[in-house]
């Protein structure tokens, strides 16, 4: 059985299905993929147990999977998770414990976890600051935690000049380039921010010019022809078209009319195939 290898198109195809199920945007979630891995699903932290292609620790990663988890297929790992009286969660099987960690490592499991952590985060952000929460708020949450990042919008909301070391020093301490400039001066809240914002911003951009989600829904089959065995037995460039068309009725429709792709209808579930069929062996 030959392995595909985690290319950049795998990746992007992921996102784009993590994207389409959750309702996150894509660019955010690719932007956001490209700051913290530069797309490499194996990536690892040299500093503390991140890892995968958005750089979750160990704790954040075991929190969104038992929250979340079952509802995508990994309920096995889900139930696994158990927390304890102070909050900490853990893994009383070592080999189970190592397999769930090493779901960081997989693009799918990755991007769809890292949505639901975003629209977690979004509907709490919004709901504290009482307006809608933009890509950069809900990057914010996950550098810092949905505590930080709530604590760290509120006051520059109320005070933009607000030195950012002053109200994080041991996040100042662990990332010095952050909330302090090149001449060692600490940043502003609002000079974090918007640097934060230009580094997400520009990372999506040059993540790569084409990537939408139909564009990456129909690069999943690209099989140089072979047969995709959906069921009808389709060349590759008719299920091509199948899905382009499929994925452009939705161009420019409202997110309820967006989100009827994901019903559990035979056309949806064909969808779905066609836009794995490369992800797996």
């Amino acid at each position: 059985m030959t392995v595909n290898p985690i290319t950049t198109g795998r990746i992007q195809s992921a996102i784009a299905l993590a994207s389409s199920k959750t309702g996150v945007d894509f660019d955010y979630l690719l932007g956001q993929a490209k700051l913290e891995s530069g797309l490499n699903a194996n990536a690892k932290a040299g500093t503390s147990s991140a890892s995968g292609l958005y750089q979750f620790i160990e704790q954040s990663w075991l929190s969104v999977v038992k929250k979340h988890g079952a509802e995508h297929g990994m309920a096995w790992a889900a139930n696994s998770i158990g927390q304890s009286s102070s909050g900490r969660l853990s893994v009383g099987d070592a080999g189970t414990k190592a397999a769930i960690l090493a779901l960081r490592n997989d693009p799918n499991a990755a991007s769809l976890m890292a949505a639901e952590y975003a629209s977690d985060n979004k509907a709490s952000l919004e709901g504290t600051l009482n307006r809608p929460a933009s890509g950069t708020d809900l990057y914010m949450a996950h550098f810092m935690g949905l505590g930080g990042a709530t604590k760290f919008l509120k006051t520059m909301q109320a005070n933009p000049q607000a030195s950012g070391a002053a109200l994080f020093p041991a996040a100042a301490r662990a990332n010095h380039n952050v909330f302090y400039d090149s001449n060692n001066q600490p940043r502003t809240l609002s000079a974090i921010y918007d640097r934060f914002a230009d580094k997400l911003g520009g990372a999506a951009a040059g993540a790569s010019a084409t990537a939408t989600p139909a564009n990456y829904a129909a690069q999943a089959l690209d099989m140089n022809g072979s047969t995709v065995i959906t069921g009808n037995n389709e060349s590759a460039d008719d299920a091509l078209a199948w899905a382009t068309t499929a994925m452009g009725r939705f161009t420019g429709k409202t997110t309820q009319a967006a989100a009827n792709i994901l019903r559990p209808t035979p056309d949806t579930a064909r969808l779905a195939y066609m836009m794995l069929a490369r992800l797996g062996g």
